[in-house]
């Protein structure tokens, strides 16, 4: 399909922003895609997000949702992608709804497959950015366009947004540490947990970073708890910042300790990454009276990478690196270790 295509003008849709409002539900079982894919879809105010790990929860998510796009995965474990796009079709609430597959590979045979099971477009992930949001933006206003026809549209779609902004806030509150804005632990648990899984059936290195603000006890003493809680959001706000990748996650971890998830990433990649959240947080320059090194307030990093296998647990990973951050208080703080003594 030729984005040169997708023009309101062309397509002959004129409602105003406000009623075209693109709901983008994303079928995916890998938690690295839904993040990309989020945070492609940032750019356009008129796009929400949602997101679905699992095959056997998607139809339910769809009708409670009411997506004007699905992004459907063509291969996730336990149903097969076209399976679920006859159950889309075969059901009442979901059975207009446009269907974008994402899939691996560019394969005649495959595209074929999934348009004559009534797929709407198809992509090859990750795509582009433009021509993803266009393309969610033409099937969408054409999906609305229909919905625009029945009566009772209007009031629908005030009961759907509604419905929406409760979920959307009540996942943020869910997922979300309150002081610092940035995932907390139960998040992180879940995330890990999904990639864990991901890298053993891919036998791909996983790496975490368990960061620790360097005598921040002494700092509140010092300073005061209102004080402290603004250094932790400081904190926070620059391992946001650090983890670059779409993948990657920080988390508050528990009191003044934080992490850092690094899918695909190996012992180098988080030694880096260590190192740079340390100058990070150094380069914040925030005077410390009892600084562990120098003046400035810093952070001790424990680096731990596992490649899963079938007899370990996620836990394992946060033990390690636990061990290694304990190790990097031990031998002076404000330093990254990677390695067992």
């Amino acid at each position: 399909m030729d984005s040169s295509a997708l023009s309101d003008s062309d397509l002959g849709i004129h409602l105003p922003a406000e009623e075209y409002k693109i709901m983008v539900l994303l079928v995916d079982d890998q938690p690295m895609v839904g993040e990309a894919i989020r945070r492609a879809l940032l750019s356009d105010p008129n796009i929400d997000f949602h997101y679905c790990a699992r095959a056997d929860e998607a139809l339910r998510v769809a009708e409670k949702t009411k997506p004007t796009v699905i992004l459907q995965d063509l291969v996730m474990p336990g149903v097969d992608g076209l399976t679920l796009v006859r159950q889309y079709r075969q059901n009442a609430t979901t059975c207009d709804i446009p269907i974008i597959v994402l899939s691996t590979r560019e394969d005649a045979e495959v595209k074929r497959d999934a348009f004559a099971t009534g797929v709407n477009d198809y992509m090859v992930k990750l795509p582009d950015t433009i021509e993803l949001i266009a393309r969610i933006r033409y099937h969408s206003r054409s999906y609305n366009n229909l919905l625009q026809r029945d009566a009772a549209y209007r009031a629908l779609r005030e009961s759907q947004q509604q419905l929406q902004k409760s979920n959307f806030e009540l996942q943020r509150l869910t997922n979300t540490d309150g002081l610092t804005g940035i995932a907390n632990r139960r998040y992180f648990d879940d995330y890990l947990g999904a990639e864990w899984k991901r890298a053993r059936r891919e036998q791909q290195e996983l790496s975490i970073l368990l960061i620790d603000v360097d005598n921040f006890k002494l700092y509140n003493d010092t300073y005061g708890h209102v004080a402290g809680d603004l250094v932790l959001k400081q904190v926070a706000k620059s391992l946001e910042a650090s983890a670059m990748r779409p993948a990657d996650l920080s988390a508050r971890f528990g009191g003044e300790e934080f992490a850092i998830i690094l899918p695909a990433t190996g012992s180098n990649g988080a030694v880096i990454s260590g190192k740079k959240v340390c100058a990070a947080v150094e380069a914040l320059r925030i005077p410390h009276a009892h600084a562990a090194i120098g003046e400035w307030l810093t952070v001790s990093v424990g680096a731990a990478t596992i490649t899963p296998q079938s007899e370990q647990v996620p836990n394992d990973l946060i033990e390690l690196a636990d061990k290694r951050l304990y190790r990097a208080k031990e031998l002076g703080k404000h330093r990254v270790i990677w390695e067992d003594a």
